[in-house]
């Protein structure tokens, strides 16, 4: 399974058969980033703010699209489930509802968590425990803050995290950068990467960071 990660909330994985699914795919210039240089087959929106909602951008002619879905379903043998949480500390009022994603495909439980704004309930972390790849947003502000996501990343016990919803370069949102998050993390290895993609199977106990830019 390659995971590419494309700035801001967006990650794809592409599996063996050339099959790619689009978590939150942003347009790139709203944000000061590069657009998503992806097509997808199936896209999963955590929320409707407009940078995690650009499905154009990443749209083919019969791509299959969830957003905001709570529930399960299975979409060309992807198993997909989606989790209620909420995007601020205040059960959604201030920012709404947010959607955690976890899919089951190719052997591999990957999960994204979207723009989480608070820990969420103990049953949805039960049910997400031991994934293979925890992708989880780290940057503040909007979402959980870094020593908070360090701590929903150590009860969810993955197997690999993936930060993202982080600042970097050009990005025009008040969000802290990555090393806020790393400061935190304990009895991962922090591996820094030359590029933006990665092969899932590569890794273990490992805090992953693509390049960007």
């Amino acid at each position: 399974m390659k995971v590419t990660w494309h700035g801001h909330a967006c990650v794809s994985l592409e599996l063996s058969n050339g099959y790619t699914i689009v978590f939150d795919p942003h347009d790139g210039g709203s944000i000061g980033l590069e657009k998503p240089n992806v097509k997808a087959d199936l896209v999963l929106v955590s929320h409707e703010h407009f940078d995690h909602n650009a499905v154009e951008v990443v749209k083919k002619d019969k791509t299959r699209v969830f957003k905001e879905f709570v529930g399960e379903a299975v979409v060309d043998n992807v198993h997909v489930k989606g989790f209620e949480s909420f995007h601020d500390k205040a059960g959604g009022k201030r920012r709404g509802r947010n959607t955690i994603y976890m899919v089951d495909v190719e052997g591999r439980r990957v999960s994204h968590m979207g723009d989480l704004g608070d820990k969420p309930s103990s049953e949805v972390v039960s049910k997400l425990r031991g994934v293979d790849l925890l992708i989880i947003p780290v940057g503040g502000f909007y979402t959980i803050e870094p020593h908070e996501a360090w701590e929903v990343a150590e009860s969810v016990e993955p197997r690999n995290i993936l930060p993202i919803h982080y600042w970097v370069k050009g990005l025009n949102l008040p969000i802290k950068p990555v090393d806020e998050f790393l400061k935190h993390v304990r009895g991962f290895n922090i591996v820094r990467l030359d590029s933006r993609s990665f092969t899932l199977e590569s890794y273990e106990k490992s805090v992953l960071l693509p390049k960007y830019g």
